[in-house]
């Protein structure tokens, strides 16, 4: 269908015939030479990639060793104490060069770039998440040579502290808008990245271009949803154009005529969808995109056009003062929405190496543990669009955090404008996802202000400085630039509203709590703790086998290998996860033993925690543990480790964040079973509470219909604790209702008296791979499966029932040939499949 839409003038524009806009990618191939400051000359000349980095190009042309192996990290970091030079020669068509207009386009500069065209300076960049666009109309010719001069970090941040009478706490990071990962953490390496990171484009256009579209909601009825297209414009002279704007989804155009002025301008299209579907999380709905075409025509000739996606929904947090304190949730959409996932950090810590079926994966993998949210945290970086555009597909929510963590900031004007164009450049880049659900202002900057020691040894000028700098970027600038390019999305100004030594982060705002790992607190403080919504808990655990044969470049599994003296950035790391172990778990003696059993603790104490906080809702609403995936292999807090396989607690995950959970509560002497029920259906089913022996008899039997209204939490069925005559080290609890089942045990996994018996399997052939159909005589517990091969189990860590088959899929290109398992269970030892 085509609706005529407007005629606001009719004015030629001089010149000739029009040509449509041409864009023109520069990445690929690149040179890479060292470069003298002094002498100002570049050494010899090599091959390198853009996007990329001088450490991914110097490794690919083994020039250096591999950071990611043994101790190598520490070898590598004279690169970035040097100067290095990227040159490029292009060419361009004659009639490509006849356009009136050329635009340079820097997606990514990292970070203190300058840069040259055909010899003549054209920009100074000192951002790493700004995109940089340089008119270059009368310097471009046939034949160009395009140059990038990147300085070190160092200089700049010395001579930036140096103007203070005060050091900022982590400084000297503090001072470069790059990724502060890249400094360092206490699960990532110090690599500070220099290159050109991300894509660089010659645009040439003329008279008019289209600049930005952005198609907002207005308001969504049942039967209309009304839309507004702010269409920005930037013409050379006053004159005429045709718009076209198509919903391809539902087949409507609109087009008319537009009289635009010289320079930039914004029109305003207001567009409606006649019974709009709305966009969903994945878990509640379907995400539903409708899509959109914009061109910009004059005749039949198509000048400049772009594309857009629209999810019809609303989102908003609540936060309303309570009998409690303050309230912390997500409404989509006008409901209340139980937030379940983790905290996302870069995928590698060269970034450019992240590819698109690298975040396909990873989201595929949130979407298989049933999250149906991630907080993209402030330490790392603004993702590529590629990253929303699948948040969008997926129907999974972005909790967005501008890019500032854990230190404190300057405040001089320089900084302030550059920190002003940063968050414009991504609010405007990422506003149009309906995947963002909030911006917020910074990680934990507040909180180590008031919590950390930040404040001794300043004075009171000192400290009254820097948190007026602080106010002045998170509750001054960043919620204007929100508010007057998103303002449907909230701001929040820092995660956690208060830290864990106030006695309000238990009431108010979101929490991280860190008294478990940190403070040593046991897991059970989880239970006892419960803020109104968790946005940062953790622990940690080894990786995969995969993971440590990689770093460590030897086959066996040896945890006392000098490779981990990089390979786990915690001080108290191992001795943390030793203590937690020996207060709940067997200590085995073997390497490969330990790393499974420190996977099994991690997602003992992560999962008591989710059961914990989703048992408690509505008073709390969202549960994202940190964290969900590595940027190298490492010992670390996430779920997914470094080359990609998932750990103990993302199997777990995947159960606890299921839709409906049971879950058990054991307090004192009593038990209290809770159904929570996150769907928008009332449930009604039959529960069969069974006390079970380890040979799978049944001691006692209980069963009655039980009703879960949706979106609640509800408890089902209270009790004592088995009475005397029933021994907890030998039995345990099997619940069930309808599909669901849930095993609890009442005694610690060290204590149970778990009987060793061989574990039976067959093998066959699917059309992806194999199918496992397991079984034993009495009970196993976590029982891990260990392929010869890669690929992809559907479950793992899982208690195997007495007499009863578990199947499992493996999904793997191997042929069966080449495919062995075994199994290991370091309760009672290890043994293979039989």
């Amino acid at each position: 269908m085509r609706i005529g839409l407007f005629i606001l003038g009719i004015v030629c524009f001089i010149g000739c015939s029009p040509s449509p806009t041409y864009n023109q990618s520069l990445n690929g191939a690149w040179e890479v030479a060292e470069y003298d400051p002094t002498s100002e000359t570049a050494g010899n000349w090599m091959p390198a990639k853009v996007p990329g980095t001088i450490q991914t190009d110097l490794l690919a042309l083994e020039e250096i060793l591999d950071p990611f192996l043994l101790n190598n990290e520490d070898s590598i970091q004279w690169v970035s104490d040097r100067y290095w030079m990227y040159k490029k020669q292009f060419s361009i068509s004659k009639t490509q060069k006849k356009h009136s207009k050329h635009l340079l386009f820097f997606d990514g500069l990292d970070t203190y770039a300058t840069v040259f065209l055909n010899d003549s300076l054209i920009l100074k960049a000192d951002n790493a998440f700004r995109k940089w666009e340089v008119d270059v109309s009368g310097l471009v010719q046939e034949e160009n040579e395009l140059k990038v001069l990147l300085a070190p970090v160092g200089p700049t941040e010395i001579q930036k502290a140096e103007e203070l009478d005060y050091e900022l706490p982590e400084a000297p990071r503090v001072f470069t808008r790059k990724p502060q990962f890249q400094y360092g953490w206490d699960w990532g390496p110090t690599i500070k990245t220099m290159g050109i990171w991300r894509g660089v484009t010659l645009q040439s256009y003329t008279d008019v271009n289209l600049q930005d579209v952005y198609i907002q909601t207005e308001e969504i009825g049942e039967d209309r949803a009304l839309l507004k297209a702010k269409i920005k414009i930037v013409a050379d002279q006053e004159g005429p154009i045709n718009i076209v704007i198509k919903n391809t989804t539902t087949g409507v155009s609109i087009e008319g005529t537009l009289t635009v002025k010289e320079g930039t301008q914004e029109i305003e299209i207001p567009l409606t969808i006649e019974q709009p579907k709305l966009w969903w999380t994945h878990n509640l709905g379907e995400p539903f995109l409708y899509s959109y075409e914009i061109e910009l025509k004059k005749g039949s000739t198509t000048l400049a056009s772009k594309k857009r996606r629209v999810g019809l929904r609303t989102i908003e947090l609540i936060t309303d003062t309570d009998e409690k304190g303050e309230s912390f949730y997500f409404e989509l959409n006008g409901v209340p929405v139980y937030m379940k996932g983790a905290n996302y950090i870069p995928q590698n810590i060269f970034l450019p190496e992240v590819t698109l079926a690298d975040r396909e994966q990873l989201l595929d993998d949130a979407i298989a543990a049933h999250m149906n949210m991630l907080r993209v945290w402030g330490g790392g970086v603004y993702e590529d669009d590629t990253f929303y555009d699948l948040c969008d597909e997926k129907g999974i929510l972005l909790w967005q955090d501008f890019m500032f963590a854990c230190a404190m900031y300057p405040g001089d004007e320089a900084f302030l404008n550059n920190v002003k164009q940063e968050a414009i450049d991504n609010v405007t880049r990422l506003r149009h996802h309906p995947s963002i659900a909030l911006w917020c202002g910074n990680n934990e900057n507040s909180e180590g202000w008031h919590r950390w020691g930040w404040q001794a040894g300043k004075t009171e000028e000192q400290k009254a400085e820097i948190w007026g700098n602080y106010q002045k970027v998170f509750n001054e600038l960043l919620p204007q630039v929100v508010d007057s390019l998103n303002p449907s999305i909230s701001y929040w100004e820092s995660s956690p509203k208060y830290g864990r030594g106030d006695k309000r982060y238990q009431f108010e705002g979101d929490a991280h709590d860190w008294w478990v790992w940190h403070d040593g607190y046991p897991f059970e403080h989880f239970e006892e703790e419960v803020p109104r919504f968790m946005s940062e808990f953790g622990f940690q655990s080894f990786p995969s086998y995969e993971a440590i044969q990689e770093f460590t470049q030897q086959d066996s599994i040896d945890i006392a290998h000098p490779s981990f003296a990089t390979h786990q950035k915690h001080s108290r790391g191992f001795q943390l996860i030793r203590e937690y172990m020996e207060r709940d778990f067997p200590v085995p003696e073997k390497g490969e033993d330990y790393v499974y059993m420190s996977q099994l603790v991690q997602a003992h104490g992560m999962t008591k925690g989710i059961e914990a906080h989703r048992r408690a809702r509505p008073y709390n609403m969202g549960t994202l543990y940190w964290q969900l995936n590595d940027c190298w292999p490492v010992v670390s807090w996430s779920s997914i480790d470094g080359l990609g396989n998932w750990k103990a607690l993302h199997f777990k995950a995947a159960k606890v964040f299921e839709e409906v959970l049971i879950s058990v509560a054991k307090k004192e002497d009593s038990l209290n079973v809770y159904v929570v029920n996150d769907t928008f259906d009332a449930l009604e089913e039959t529960l069969t509470i069974e006390t079970m022996d380890f040979e799978g008899n049944a001691i006692n039997t209980f069963s009655k219909i039980i009703q879960a209204n949706p979106q609640t939490s509800t408890v089902v069925y209270s009790s004592p604790i088995p009475a005397d005559g029933v021994d907890t080290k030998k039995t345990y609890l099997r619940i069930q209702l309808g599909d669901k089942q849930k095993l609890f045990y009442l005694a610690k996994p060290k204590e149970l008296q778990l009987p060793e018996q061989v574990i039976e399997y067959s093998i066959s052939e699917t059309e992806y791979g194999f199918e496992l159909i397991l079984s034993s005589p009495t009970l196993q517990k976590e029982v891990f499966i260990i392929p010869s091969v890669p690929g992809k189990l559907s479950d793992n860590f899982f208690d195997l029932l007495p007499r009863e088959e578990k199947t499992i899929q493996f999904t793997t290109d191997a042929n069966k040939m080449e495919v062995e398992f075994k199994t290991l269970n370091a309760f009672v030892g290890k043994s293979p499949i039989k």
